[in-house]
């Protein structure tokens, strides 16, 4: 992962400024606003030295209404600058959250297959919500503080300068202390807070691994085992938590108790120089007040060092997501509409290097309008082969041509809008059934070509029950259908898209056998033309392919059609003969299926 390596902070804080460009007008208003009001915080002891000399000491009517007056001006001014510097910064804030997000989730649509087999979801889904809200701390607070407060400080200081040098020389000595204790924290603090977002992405891995399994959790008495998972990881957040607002906590007693002592220090000092005459009472008020506005500012300076190390933590995390290399596409052709012959040349594809290849050798060639069929036992290597055809995964070794192009050369979007997929997960969103069939590039299709494609798919008869019909919402992927009318609506969808090649993965598997014969006629229809690829496990399904390839390990072991390979009498007939065999011992259990116990008998007995 890209964020194993630490950035420094000066560089992830400057890439996350670059963000704030687009905003910079908004920007500079709040920054306007943040120099003023820095700008008024040495008016207010400024204006207690002629309020207590010229009223209380010399008695001047003049400055006991001048000054009240001047003090709720200055109130009144520093509430509005004040409100308008909070709304503009924070509005930048957000905006720069919102594109981040943006730039996040543009991305992740576009990394390859292989980074999600090696990626958890739940660590990705931490990233978009949770670690990139906290980089809004880096991006307001942050600046809010490096800005107003430490002009702040300045401006106070600068006043206590004018006022005395002495006793400012003396408020000085503390500022290399508290330089020292801000950086030993900022290293620990920097440490935790990435600790704290790894354990967000294991909370919201347990939890969404409970949700989404939550009926095995019941049926296997797993709440106890869940439950516990979830205390670990949560603890372990709050473990990680708690050290943070240790360390943080930490800081601001010690630099209080320093300051404390400096203020000790210059009360002696002050009272000193008022025996000698040196310091009037408005001068040491006003010295003291000034040093007293230092705290609540040097307080926030050195508290925002927590905040803006979760922020810097969380932009690492963020820029990660960013940085991650997508899908290669180095492809520049472009066709409309294939032909739809396809050739594996020697090809092999390994996952990984150190792993035994998933294919080996594999060379076939599949003409335009020809439906191959995939067979064989689990881990042979059948999903494999299909995948490489939409460009999922490459080849490590070999070529796969399209009408006798290296799929290679042609653009992705090119590939893939020729090619429709049904797969045995089936894959839908929360929207309406009619946005679940007319997804993606097929928003825009006509009324009509969507209730062809409901009709010819089957959907039809249960969308009837449906309260809005088409525009009913299915739930989270589809979790208000049944398996089999959740198969049906993708393979509606395959059928709108009318691609010219079409990839079939185990697509009647969650269909009863009723839906499946419905579903088999409608297949057989949509694949008249089209270059289709089957996966199957039910070999009842593909025995009218043109042709069946018969995987073992990873290579080709047997071709022909259904006829040819049952009097081989090779791994085919072997896995025909046993799922018959299986199929048929089911239905002797369920007299009422006689006609289809029949059909079976008389198959086997052929």
């Amino acid at each position: 992962m890209a964020d194993a390596a630490v950035i420094d902070s000066r560089t992830l804080y400057l890439r996350l400024l670059r963000y704030v460009h687009p905003y910079r007008r908004t920007f500079a208003i709040s920054l306007l606003s943040m120099v003023l009001l820095a700008c008024t915080e040495p008016i207010l002891p400024a204006l207690l030295k002629p309020l207590l000399d010229g009223s209380f000491i010399e008695q001047d009517a003049g400055a006991r209404l001048t000054v009240p007056g001047l003090l709720v001006l200055l109130f009144l001014f520093r509430g509005g600058i004040t409100y308008a510097s909070d709304v503009s910064v924070n509005w930048v804030a957000q905006k720069v959250v919102l594109d981040l997000r943006q730039q996040m989730f543009r991305n992740l649509v576009m990394l390859p297959s292989a980074y999600f087999d090696t990626t958890n979801s739940s660590v990705l889904i931490s990233k978009l919500s949770f670690d990139v809200a906290q980089v809004a701390q880096a991006a307001t607070r942050g600046v809010t503080v490096l800005v107003k407060d430490s002009l702040a400080v300045l401006g106070l200081f600068c006043y206590m300068l004018y006022l005395n040098w002495m006793l400012s020389l003396t408020v000085l000595i503390i500022v290399p202390v508290v330089g020292l204790v801000i950086l030993s924290a900022s290293r620990r603090l920097r440490v935790m807070s990435q600790k704290v977002q790894h354990s967000m992405g294991a909370i919201t891995e347990v939890a969404q691994e409970t949700i989404d399994c939550h009926k095995a959790v019941k049926i296997y008495h797993g709440r106890d085992y869940e439950t516990g998972r979830f205390y670990r990881a949560a603890d372990e957040n709050r473990k990680f938590t708690m050290k943070i607002a240790t360390v943080s906590a930490a800081n601001v007693p010690i630099i209080q108790a320093l300051m404390a002592v400096v203020l000790a220090a210059v009360t002696y000092l002050a009272a000193t120089l008022s025996v000698a005459g040196e310091l009037t009472i408005g001068d040491f008020v006003a010295f003291f007040t000034a040093m007293t506005l230092l705290l609540p500012p040097i307080k926030r300076i050195t508290g925002i060092n927590e905040h803006l190390q979760r922020g810097l933590a969380a932009a690492q995390s963020v820029f990660s997501l960013i940085d991650e290399a997508p899908e290669p596409d180095s492809g520049a052709r472009y066709c409309k509409r294939a032909h739809g012959d396809i050739e594996y040349e020697n090809v092999s594809l390994a996952y990984e290097p150190r792993l035994s290849p998933a294919l080996h050798g594999i060379s076939v060639k599949i003409e335009a309008g020809e439906t191959i069929a995939l067979v064989g036992p689990s881990g042979s290597g059948k999903s494999s082969f299909a995948n490489l055809l939409p460009r999922f995964y490459h080849p490590s070794r070999g070529r796969i041509l399209l009408d006798g192009v290296d799929i290679a050369d042609l653009s992705l979007d090119a590939l893939r809008r020729n090619i429709a997929l049904v797969t045995q997960e089936v894959l839908l969103f929360n929207d309406s059934v009619r946005n679940n069939i007319a997804y993606g590039a097929m928003r825009e299709a006509s009324a009509a070509a969507i209730q062809r494609a409901v009709e010819a798919a089957h959907v039809s008869d249960f969308i009837a029950t449906m309260p809005e019909g088409l525009d009913t919402l299915i739930g989270e992927n589809g979790v208000r259908l049944s398996g089999g009318q959740r198969q049906r609506l993708a393979i509606a969808r395959a059928i709108l898209k009318d691609a010219p090649l079409l990839i079939l993965d185990e697509a009647t598997s969650s269909l009863d056998s009723i839906s499946e014969q419905h579903i088999q006629a409608a297949l057989d229809t949509l694949r008249r033309g089209r270059t289709c690829i089957i996966i199957a496990h039910r070999l009842s399904t593909i025995e009218s392919a043109d042709r069946i390839i018969v995987l073992k390990h990873g290579k080709i072991e047997e071709i022909g059609t259904h006829d040819e390979l049952l009097r081989c009498h090779g791994t085919y007939a072997r896995l025909h003969r046993l799922q018959f065999k299986s199929h048929a011992a089911a239905i002797e259990m369920h007299p009422r299926r006689g006609d289809e116990t029949a059909k079976i008998k008389k198959t086997m007995q052929e």
